[in-house]
């Protein structure tokens, strides 16, 4: 796929990871459908990115109906959707065992419906509509990209929710993969490491220094433009596909 064809719908896409992929394929002559819950930040990313550009949705990607129609309604304004990015997610951070009670098994569910559910949601919703485009290079018709993390292999103590849930996403990559091969749509996961995010930005000075020591080279966070690299690149390489790839710095998480 060449970057100025994309029709992206990108989830959590008016910040963090998902902004950065928005802000990237724009420049480089993409349009950008932008999936969230936070309508401020909605209308902020819209007018950076231009109102031609990028189009916001109120969305919940555990919603079924309301991901199909929000789906529906992008590819009426980008004029097409052959690609779908999952970035939406949340951290569900808890010990099983905690000081007060066990987790609250409502805790775990409400993690995995975000990051493995919706995942799969806008994925099959997304394929269902990609699967009657015209084919393009070697028959490809679309391309979903899904969001995992490190996490999902060396999970730290208090993530078994969000270890879980992305441990799912990679291992619903490959036969996903596999059987939207014959619609010519590859599935392709991501794996971050410690990202600069929302997220990170509100943590103390000393806890982000020593999350920065942690990593082997280069010893710093990840910059969310390095994850929308690897995404445009996946985007453009036709011969991905099926995998996850980590994008860590050679970051092992430790115990906790």
């Amino acid at each position: 796929m060449q970057l100025e064809n994309a029709r992206a719908a990108i989830t959590g896409g008016v910040s963090g990871l998902g902004f950065a992929v928005a802000q990237h394929l724009v420049a480089r002559g993409g349009k950008v459908a932008l999936f969230d819950v936070n309508d401020d930040k909605g209308a902020q990313a819209v007018a950076a990115l231009g109102e031609g550009n990028a189009r916001y949705f109120r969305t919940d990607v555990t919603d079924e109906a309301g991901v199909s129609a929000n789906l529906k309604a992008a590819k009426e304004f980008l004029g097409g959707l052959n690609a779908a990015i999952n970035c939406a997610g949340i951290l569900g951070a808890g010990r099983v065992l905690g000081k007060e009670a066990p987790m609250a098994l409502s805790q775990f569910q409400t993690t995995v419906m975000v990051n493995l559910v919706g995942s799969f949601n806008v994925a099959k919703a997304a394929a269902d509509l990609m699967q009657h485009n015209e084919p393009g290079a070697d028959g490809e018709r679309g391309v979903i990209v899904n969001t995992a993390s490190v996490a999902a292999y060396e999970g730290q103590i208090g993530q078994a929710a969000y270890s879980a849930s992305k441990g799912g996403v990679v291992g619903m990559t490959l036969p996903m993969a596999r059987e939207l091969a014959r619609f010519g749509i590859r599935v392709m996961t991501v794996a971050p490491g410690i990202f600069w995010t929302p997220m990170v930005d509100g943590m103390p000075e000393s806890v982000q220094q020593s999350l920065s020591a942690s990593i082997p080279f280069p010893s710093r966070l990840g910059k969310p433009e390095e994850f929308a690299d690897l995404v445009a690149y996946i985007l453009g390489n036709t011969y991905l596909n099926g995998e996850t790839i980590r994008l860590d710095g050679a970051t092992r998480l430790a115990p906790k």
